[in-house]
């Protein structure tokens, strides 16, 4: 019995996965230059909170904001030739390229798809010489849920509006590349941005009541949740968004991928880290003529060998030595 789980256990996680809905190598060939579209907000979406304006402007401000982690991850893993952040704005290029929305209900997992106008996805890639182009969009979503208080003694089932964060990579046919969430996943998981309600149990407690409130969370609260710093181990505070960077982190979890030629070539997969910095062949510097004298006859002294001081150590202007930063690289 012990070996039998031991096989089944290889089986389910020894194997690498493809979380693409190509094969892994031809998803390698197409996309070499990607294209990260800033992250949209779908205004039309169900999110019901009452202060929807300022709510969707906060989302919007942080969504500039903190898009730049994304793709410096994404950049981190070497996958692409060249990852690029897009320039334009989100509204325009939503309203331009959206064509229909889908909440989907998928293994349990519910969500917002989306579709493009095949034509205007086509000019916008060509536009902006890409292979391929990531849109990421935030949306709200409405869906019955179970929350437990603090204490897990209370519990509430009914319907709560979240914020959720869907992405898509799509080529100029409006083929969908890959997708998150992602159901290519052994294990299916898919948390939201960020819960716009809340059980009030602490009203319901003080007033003897078994019916709890189910509540909007302030413009301000949710402010402060998505600018809440992650921490490291050591429980500093870093400069990514919490929120952000667990869904940015499961994204990044399931883009990465190995090549066919990292898999034969394993020493040259070091260097995959450097795909995302130009490289230059170092020009081949001439070498000094020297001349060979003639070996003193027996009847000359030879001379006593000075020493002399080492050479001045030269900086080529053309090495490819990448200089570490000095400063901080957001």
């Amino acid at each position: 019995m012990r070996l039998l789980l031991c096989l089944l256990l290889l089986v389910s996680f020894g194997c690498a996965k493809n979380h693409f809905n190509v094969p892994t190598q031809n998803f390698a060939d197409r996309v070499k230059v990607l294209g990260v579209a800033p992250i949209m907000v779908d205004t039309d979406s169900d999110i019901l909170i009452p202060q929807k304006d300022q709510l969707t402007s906060l989302v919007a401000e942080m969504n500039r904001k903190y898009e730049n982690q994304f793709v410096r991850k994404l950049k981190e893993t070497g996958d692409f030739y060249t990852v690029t952040l897009l320039d334009g704005d989100p509204a325009t290029n939503f309203s331009s390229m959206f064509y229909r929305r889908e909440k989907r209900d998928d293994a349990n997992i519910q969500y917002n798809k989306y579709f493009w106008k095949t034509d205007e996805l086509r000019e916008f890639i060509s536009k902006n010489n890409l292979d391929a182009v990531m849109t990421i969009i935030v949306s709200g979503l409405n869906k019955t849920d179970k929350i437990y208080s603090n204490t897990l003694l209370s519990s509430v089932t009914g319907d709560f509006n979240y914020l959720i964060l869907t992405a898509q990579i799509l080529d100029a046919n409006g083929t969908i590349l890959w997708e998150y969430p992602n159901f290519r996943e052994r294990m299916l998981k898919y948390s939201p941005l960020i819960g716009l309600q809340y059980p009030d149990f602490n009203e319901a407690e003080a007033n003897l009541s078994d019916k709890v409130t189910v509540k909007f969370k302030t413009i301000e609260g949710i402010r402060r949740r998505l600018e809440e710093k992650r921490k490291d181990y050591l429980l500093r505070k870093t400069q990514e968004s919490d929120a952000y960077a667990v869904q940015f982190d499961e994204m990044i979890s399931l883009l990465a991928f190995e090549s066919d030629a990292a898999k034969k070539n394993p020493a040259g997969a070091s260097g995959k880290q450097g795909a995302q910095v130009q490289s230059f062949t170092p020009v081949e510097q001439p070498t000094a003529m020297t001349t060979t004298a003639p070996a003193p006859s027996a009847s000359q002294p030879v001379p006593a060998t000075t020493p002399t001081a080492p050479a001045a150590e030269v900086i080529d202007p053309t090495s490819d030595e990448i200089v570490p930063a000095t400063g901080i690289i957001y």
